[in-house]
């Protein structure tokens, strides 16, 4: 699968997710780690940009297992994703 691919269905997904109960919000999240994960040969810029998306995802779903607000987090999710599209294509 390609990251352009893998970028488009995070984000979806993400979208999903924001809009979720906190429980199966998680569970989406946990879900997306596959896709996520690097690949040998990715050029810089995408391992970078998929890399900042992970930690963006992580940092969300940290923030909802513990109670915490997560409006902000979602947004540097989103945007860190949107970023590992547009440098997939």
């Amino acid at each position: 699968m390609s990251d352009a691919t893998k970028a488009t269905q995070v984000m979806e997904a993400l979208k999903l997710a924001k809009s979720e109960p906190v429980q199966r919000a998680l569970s989406t999240l946990n879900e997306l780690v596959g896709l996520v994960q690097g690949e040998d040969g990715q050029e810089l810029e995408v391992a970078d940009a998929r890399s900042s998306a992970f930690m963006a995802i992580c940092e969300v779903g940290k923030a909802l297992h513990r109670g915490q607000p997560a409006d902000g987090l979602w947004a540097d999710a989103i945007n860190a994703t949107e970023r590992w599209m547009m440098l997939a294509r």
